[in-house]
């Protein structure tokens, strides 16, 4: 037997700091570097940005290339890593701790000018690789720059403070005077901000934000999928994303754990390419499990960003039949307005249907969609049966957790949408059975990137006659759906009985 020492790369083997701070691996980082053009890496003059390290893995991989491919411009080993260390590659730590981290990946020490350091022209600790601990800005409680609530995060001097220097406005002088060609990194995702069972906004918009208002040649960043139709305060930023023809290649995974092993990001993640010299369609690659799906085509070609080309196939024969959409139709959140926590009387002339039972309640205490009492109703669960949207382990989702029907005399809490309303029990059993199709629940899902579903989230299902029993063959011949795009959906959607 032949005993080999295998020695992995350290930054591998990181343990990451949350979910919502999470270290690049190695191959990761070099796929993002891959959409970056080959000609970047020989040119010395390229300056290299990561705004948000953390274990210094793009900058490492930044300047074992840059190495490689200045070797005939710089012949002396030693005068190109000085050079590439002092004139190309610079960074912005998140914390102390991670600015340590970084130097020590990039420069061999966790000081730019120590014993160890691979290069000698530094004559401070922190080289090309900043961080300074600032402080979040509080105007009513919140911070102007990036949202942090003051109760959460105005601390001492023990704990982090999570005001990431590069969207606080306190970027150092030197770099602020200094023109970046390619800017790249993995900004954190998100911050709580003190709401409803310790709610979190998003984060990663400012970083692209404040990278973009640099002016560099390259952007590319790997954020959650979650903007592409969904995410707390996101209508903004998917409005300028899907609007900019800059951007020209996007590639998309439903799983984050096939990026990120171990770490669960609802929706996925992404990674994009944003050229200043570049105006056109994008590049879409979609990778689900082990399959690819490509497509190039143009990012505003509805409100949100659909991840997949064969799903927008199926989505332009719906829309070119030109017939009203079901989020015209299904109620807002509390459609009685009755929260989650509301429970049954001891009597009532009506029902009161929550995610316990049902029970007793009063008429009189109704003050919303009293005209839909007495109806047949078809009510969907609000929270997705999905986790964040991900298919289960063989790549299928059933989207609804619960499809029911009340009868005249019932409500329901805010755990409930109603999604139509009959003066029939059999116009009510159609549109349940209709709402179970895969067709449907393919297109509703085209929307759900995140544990809840609103009404938003039917914009792509048609309105049809309820005094017809609708089934997925049905469905298919109507809307004039081929081989693939029905094999799509099949493969994708899970029967719901």
């Amino acid at each position: 037997m032949i005993k080999i020492n295998y020695n992995p790369d350290v930054l591998s083997c990181l343990a990451n700091l949350s979910s919502d701070e999470v270290f690049t691996p190695p191959n990761l980082a070099n796929k993002i570097l891959d959409l970056l053009p080959d000609d970047i890496w020989k040119d010395k003059a390229t300056k290299f940005l990561d705004p948000c390290s953390k274990s210094g893995v793009f900058l490492r991989e930044i300047t074992k290339r840059l190495i490689k491919s200045l070797k005939d411009e710089i012949p002396d080993r030693q005068k190109r890593i000085e050079h590439i260390l002092t004139r190309q590659v610079f960074g912005i730590a998140i914390t102390e701790l991670t600015a340590f981290l970084t130097r020590r990946s990039v420069y061999c020490s966790k000081f730019a000018n120590g014993k160890y350091s691979v290069c000698e022209n530094f004559t401070n600790e922190i080289g090309n690789i900043y961080f300074s601990r600032i402080h979040h800005t509080y105007v009513n409680k919140k911070c102007v720059f990036c949202g942090a609530n003051q109760d959460l995060y105005q601390r001492g001097k023990e704990l982090e403070t999570y005001a990431y220097q590069f969207i606080h406005d306190s970027i150092s002088e030197d770099l602020s005077k200094m023109k970046f060609d390619v800017i790249v990194g993995n900004p954190p995702y998100q911050l709580s901000d003190g709401g409803y069972r310790r709610s979190s906004s998003p984060i990663y918009n400012y970083f692209v934000h404040q990278a973009k208002k640099l002016k560099p040649k390259f952007l590319t960043m790997i954020i959650p999928s979650r903007w592409f139709a969904g995410g707390k305060g996101l209508t903004e930023f998917r409005k300028e994303i899907l609007n900019d023809e800059q951007i020209k290649k996007i590639v998309d995974y439903e799983d984050s754990s096939q990026v990120f092993p171990g770490v669960d990001i609802a929706g996925g993640v992404c990674y994009f390419l944003w050229e200043k010299n570049f105006s056109g369609p994008c590049e879409i690659v979609n990778i689900k499990k082990d399959e690819k799906f490509i497509s190039v085509r143009p990012l505003n070609e509805f409100k949100t960003l659909i991840r997949n080309g064969i799903a927008v196939s199926i989505i332009r024969k719906v829309k070119d039949k030109n017939e009203t959409n079901m989020s015209t139709q299904v109620s807002s959140a509390k459609p009685f307005g009755l929260r989650t926590y509301v429970r049954p009387s001891k009597k009532g002339d009506i029902r009161l249907r929550w995610s316990g039972g049902e029970g007793f309640y009063e008429r009189k205490k109704v003050s919303i969609g009293l005209d839909m009492i007495d109806n047949w109703k078809v009510i969907v669960s609000k929270v997705s049966y999905d986790h964040g949207g991900m298919p289960d382990k063989d790549g299928k989702r059933r989207v609804f957790s619960i499809i029911d029907i009340l009868p005249p005399g019932t409500i329901c809490t805010e755990t409930y949408l109603v999604a139509g309303c009959f003066d029939n029990q059999g116009n009510a059993e159609n549109l349940a059975k209709y709402l179970k199709t895969k067709f449907v629940r393919f297109l509703v899902s085209q929307l759900c990137f995140s544990h809840d579903i609103f009404k938003d989230k039917f914009e792509f299902v048609p309105i049809l006659a309820m005094n017809i029993e609708w089934s997925d063959n049905i469905l298919y011949k109507r809307y004039g759906l081929v081989e693939k795009e029905i094999s799509f959906i099949e493969t994708t959607i899970k029967t719901m009985a």
